[in-house]
């Protein structure tokens, strides 16, 4: 004990005595690239764009309405100067991240080659650099980087944007020579493991390799672990054993990491010139120590403790920046996650930037973390190489994050089967999957064996079950979106009651469970695949009382966090996946504050509708329309206030208070409070539409979206749709017709889930009445501006149909022939409106016109058919004066 506290009290000493050579210098090379498309014809000098990195190509392509986006060859050069006292130093380029094969070129030189678009890579460059004698010598770098569809390069396909570019850091990295086997941040070439842990002791083994040794008993080894206030609480030094050293440390009573008490050491490697004592190389990593299990019974547990993981996946691209984001954003969702209350993060589809996982190593969140092996597999010996490959650098880069427990692959593999339902070649395809996941599992254990292995997949049990691939890894996950793309909610508890049933020995998480949500579109009567905030909060609320009234679902992921790009996709937001618990831009949605409710430990009271902030709705006969708010909350009551007055306090069930309130036109101001401190506020917008228009003199606008049962929010237009309504006496609506719906029996209640071109407002056109004689609005006399919106969308068109509908059911299209003119009060105003002329296929088509409504006669619009049915989308009537 004397002799420990001796060495303790000595410590700060020897480390003082030691000298610091220049060791390894790192510095990124993101500003001033010069960058052009590699198309033929585009390199002359004019074409030459100047960027900084993290860049992609790709950030104004995937939302146009061309189907498709640039997947090609970019080029990029940079001028980089290299100091004269480099010569003797080895001189890496190390990048983050760029999609998807990368090559390098030094001087004109070839000086390397990396696949795949997901993990890091160094590129050793010392020997093609120039060096001047005295001073900085400049040297060209030229990458070429592809993002094209090539058959031997995961992902093959998913329901992600494969963006190109280089798309996160670079860094210059020079060492000594010798130099810890370390090429650049955040790559682990130095393994910090953690065998035996428990509360008392806790053993830590560093591997460690050293490159360009000549002499090993010149140098050794000093490894030093420093608690949080700096202070050192280990310390051993270790001769070299060839190229490399495993140094064995023990802390007695260690201060453990957790989700709640993320607790960080530091373990600072040194390498030691015996003779001189100078440090010629250090490297820096963090140390969480913990341990942790996985029970098919019980679940996950983290110290010993029982820990239900509830979290999120994360794609990694934001609103018009595509995936080349910096760190204040990368990080930013760690903490959107964590603010949560949250404690897991799925990382999905690949392997993200490095200060994803340090952000969760400081925060607290447990991460599962994937390679993008995503719906399919292309059997050959290329494909496969590069999956043990990615798997292979995914788990090396990655190894020391504490906040890792489970290396995943394969995600939702079945999904897009090749060759013949029922052939040999597909039995052949399915074999020769299970046979590579074997092969990725075995190079993970032997990798990684402390950590868990999983395949996410879809939620057709059977399939999954039949061919073996549920024996393969240690984890199932599914991805079970039941009321959603299929049946009811009630589903989802039987699926996962039957995994348990059948797969009794298999850990479970619910990899994916999600519901769109359009931030424009809320329902008082929400249904499934509305696309509804409402509809989102209901599913979610569903889902996750199942998952935490179950102790043998280990967790579950919310697919998605926030929403992402996805170029293939239709429906009411093209080209995005509209799941995220928040906009691509990082604003929450009311699912958001829904768990919140449910999983944070301290107080919470927050109002649902702040995405619906501007209201409309039609007057009682008191003046006002009565529509509902919602409060989250982990309190058992609440109070709200309308303009300053009690409405009601109700007692919160499931975390929400649901309320009733009756908004005036004009400006409402509503204030919730738990009565203990907790208050939250809004003021709300409201457009009245007066019950009986045809004395209304106040009476401005009216925008109505037909076959839609919706409100449609346009916040930059600041105008409310309204749904639609049959025709009464002195009000509004349409006159027959039906609403039109798809060819289907199982997924879409209402409209197209095809996108629109022309509009923003892809929502207000999949919707229309089909087959209706009128629409009618008793408004006072006056001059108005009505406005007709028309898409076709019974016609084909050119898009392939989304695997990820799910939705087996839908009919073969009907391409429709229509004819049919317009009259507004006996006016004809369209003429012969057609396939023939403007109803194109799924096209957004609007006619303005001025009306006077006079007489008492208000406005009438007559739909006269020639061929075919008549069709309205939308209609605005806007007056004048």
């Amino acid at each position: 004990m004397i002799k420990k506290l001796l060495l303790t009290a000595l410590m700060p000493l020897l480390c003082a005595r030691l000298s610091f050579a220049q060791t390894r210098i790192v510095q990124s090379i993101n500003s001033n690239w010069l960058f052009h498309k590699d198309i033929p014809g585009s390199a002359d000098a004019t074409s030459w764009e100047r960027v900084s990195l993290p860049h992609t190509w790709n950030t104004q392509d995937v939302n146009d309405d061309e189907p498709g986006y640039y997947r090609g060859k970019g080029i990029y050069k940079k001028t980089i100067y290299i100091p004269a006292n480099w010569k003797d130093k080895n001189i890496d380029l190390y990048f983050e991240g760029a999609n998807q094969v990368t090559q390098v070129f030094v001087n004109g030189v070839f000086a390397g080659r990396h696949i795949g678009g997901y993990t890091a890579f160094s590129i050793p460059v010392s020997k093609l650099l120039k060096f001047s004698s005295d001073t900085v010598s400049a040297n060209q770098i030229m990458v070429e980087v592809d993002n094209s569809a090539d058959p031997g390069v995961p992902p093959l396909s998913a329901d992600f944007t494969f963006y190109g570019g280089i798309y996160r850091n670079v860094f210059l990295v020079a060492t000594g020579r010798p130099h810890l086997d370390v090429s650049g941040p955040g790559q682990a070439g130095l393994r910090i493991s953690t065998p035996r842990v428990n509360e008392q002791m806790a053993v830590i083994i560093t591997n460690t390799k050293v490159k360009e040794l000549k002499d090993r008993s010149a140098y050794k080894i000093i490894n030093e672990i420093v608690d949080r206030d700096g202070r050192s609480v280990d310390r051993i030094e270790q001769k070299l054993d060839g190229e490399g050293v495993s140094v064995k440390q023990a802390l007695s009573k260690p201060h453990l990491w957790s989700c709640d008490d993320p607790y960080l050491y530091r373990v600072i490697t040194r390498l030691i010139n015996n003779k001189t004592k100078e440090v010629v190389d250090q490297q820096t990593n963090s140390l969480g120590i913990r341990w942790f299990k996985f029970s098919a019974d019980s679940g996950f547990f983290l110290n010993g403790k029982h820990v239900k993981l509830i979290g999120a996946n994360r794609h990694q691209d934001f609103r018009d920046m595509g995936n080349a984001l910096p760190e204040a954003l990368q990080e930013r969702d760690i903490v959107l996650l964590k603010n949560m209350g949250a404690n897991f993060i799925r990382i999905a589809h690949y392997p993200q930037a490095p200060s994803i996982l340090q952000a969760c190593d400081r925060l607290g969140i447990i991460a599962s973390v994937e390679i993008p092996v995503v719906n399919e597999i292309n059997e050959s010996e290329t494909f496969y190489k590069n999956c043990l490959d990615m798997q292979r650098e995914m788990i090396d880069q990655n190894f020391n994050h504490p906040s890792v427990v489970i290396w995943a692959y394969m995600n939702e593999v079945l999904l897009h089967p090749h060759y013949k339902e029922g052939s040999k070649e597909r039995q052949l395809y399915f074999g020769n999957i299970v046979k590579l996941a074997k092969r990725i599992d075995s190079l993970s254990k032997a990798e990684d064996p402390a950590r868990f292995t999983m395949i996410p997949c879809n939620g057709n049990f059977d399939l999954y079950n039949n061919t073996g691939l549920t024996k393969v890894p240690q984890i199932v996950g599914w991805n079970i979106y039941s009321g959603w793309y299929s049946g009811g909610l009630e589903g989802f508890e039987r699926f996962l009651e039957r995994h348990h049933a059948n797969l009794p020995d298999k850990p479970l998480i619910v990899t994916e469970f999600g519901a769109d949500a359009d931030i424009r579109s809320h329902s008082s009567d929400p249904v499934r695949f509305d696309k509804t905030i409402e509809y989102q909060r209901i599913y979610h609320m569903h889902d996750l009382k199942e998952i935490m009234a179950r102790p043998f679902v280990a967790g579950a992921a919310v697919w998605n966090l926030v929403d992402f790009n996805s170029e293939g996709r239709g429906e009411s937001t093209p080209h995005i996946n509209t799941k995220g618990l928040t906009t691509d831009a990082r604003e929450p949605k009311e699912a958001y504050f829904l768990y919140q409710a449910n999983l944070l430990k301290v107080p919470f009271l927050k109002l649902g509708g702040n995405q619906w902030l501007l209201r409309s709705g039609i007057a009682s006969a008191d003046g006002t329309s009565m529509q509902e708010v919602v409060v989250f909350t982990n309190q058992p009551f609440v109070a709200l206030w309308l303009n300053g007055k009690l409405l009601k306090k109700v007692e919160a069930k499931d975390h929400i208070a649901v309320f009733q309130v009756p908004f005036r036109n004009g400006l409402n101001y509503i204030k919730a409070s738990d009565g203990k401190g907790l208050e939250d506020d809004q003021t709300v917008k409201f457009k009245m539409i007066a019950s009986d228009l045809a004395h209304d003199t106040t009476f401005d606008a009216l925008n109505v979206s037909l076959g839609d049962p919706r409100f449609f929010v346009d916040q930059k237009m600041q105008q409310v749709w309204l749904p639609e309504k049959p025709y009464t006496k002195g009000s509004w609506g349409y006159l027959g017709g039906q609403v039109f719906r798809l060819n289907s029996l199982n997924r879409q209640p209402f409209g197209s889930d095809k996108a629109i071109v022309n509009t923003n407002n892809d929502a207000i056109y999949e919707t229309q009445r089909i087959g209706l004689t009128g629409f009618k609005a008793d408004v006072p006399d006056g001059e108005y501006a009505v406005t007709l919106h028309f898409a076709e969308l019974q016609a084909k068109n050119n898009a392939e149909k989304s695997i990820y509908n799910l939705d087996a059911t839908v009919a073969k299209e009907v391409e429709q022939t229509r004819s049919f003119d317009v009259q507004i009060n006996g006016k004809t105003i369209l003429e012969d409106l057609s396939n023939h002329n403007y109803l194109l296929p799924a096209t957004a088509y609007y006619s303005t016109t001025i009306i006077t409504a006079e007489k008492g006669q208000g406005i009438t619009i007559d739909f006269i058919p020639h061929q075919g049915q008549a069709i309205l989308n939308a209609v605005q009537i806007k007056k004048i004066f």
